[in-house]
């Protein structure tokens, strides 16, 4: 019995520490352990305790895992793995372009590619189609969008 204990608390131990330690190792072997367990209790102790010691295993895997779920993103130990702030920017904006003229690289229907400044740009036309060749103008930037117009 001694055996099948040391089996189960290994095994869960190992899946608790799969949560800080990297490449699934740990909690495999943890299942293993946790799976050797419970057929050793079928093949040394019958049906009746393989079947407890099942319960128990299933009952505590759901239970461990619904609490992990819910307390370690908040734990200090997760503070310790979990960043929460930023750094920097995406710097992906192109407001400079504003007012800028170009050529459509692709027909617009409505987003395509445009060369706008020597470079090639994502755009989107305000609804109509932009023939490939056509001079556009930058009329919008919204976030990320680079709305043109074709210019006449």
């Amino acid at each position: 019995m001694a055996t099948i204990v040391t089996l189960l608390l290994v095994g869960a131990a190992l899946l608790l520490l799969e949560t800080v330690l990297p490449g699934m190792i740990a909690g495999l072997v943890g299942l293993g352990c946790l799976i050797a367990g419970v057929v050793l209790a079928y093949t040394d102790f019958g049906l009746r305790t393989g079947n407890l010691v099942l319960v128990v295993v299933l009952v505590g895997v759901v239970i461990g895992t619904l609490c992990w779920m819910r307390y370690l993103p908040d734990s200090p130990m997760a503070r310790l793995f979990i960043s929460r702030g930023t750094i920097g920017t995406i710097g992906a904006e192109q407001p400079e372009l504003l007012h800028r003229a170009g050529v459509a690289l692709t027909q617009l229907r409505p987003s395509g590619t445009a060369l706008i400044d020597g470079r090639r740009v994502d755009v989107v036309s305000e609804g109509q189609l932009i023939e490939k060749g056509s001079r556009l103008k930058v009329v919008a930037t919204e976030g990320l969008r680079v709305v043109v117009r074709a210019l006449d």
